[in-house]
């Protein structure tokens, strides 16, 4: 049987963040390697979607190779507001 993980995927015109719970992210081991171009806000990760993103997506699949991730995407044509949430840090 499947599991279903989703990742709310937030675009703007210039870039896209796949929002993620803090400690899924901590439970992965990959607190430390979240670059600073993924931002955060309260208990949720924005994790750019170049490399942080691909990082988690990598170590949820190897974690649990039953796993289906899903992606939704919702798309604004202005500048995100998650630009204006403070840059990730692995510890708050």
């Amino acid at each position: 049987m499947h599991k279903t993980f989703t990742i709310i995927v937030y675009n703007d015109p210039g870039h896209a963040w796949g929002k993620v719970k803090r400690p899924v992210i901590n439970a992965l081991g990959l607190a430390n390697v979240i670059s600073p171009y993924s931002y955060q806000l309260r208990d949720n990760v924005y994790l750019e979607e170049d490399c942080d993103l691909s990082a988690v997506v990598s170590a949820l699949m190897q974690a649990n190779p039953n796993l289906r991730v899903v992606f939704k995407e919702k798309h604004t044509n202005k500048y995100s507001r998650i630009r204006s949430y403070d840059g990730y840090r692995a510890s708050q």
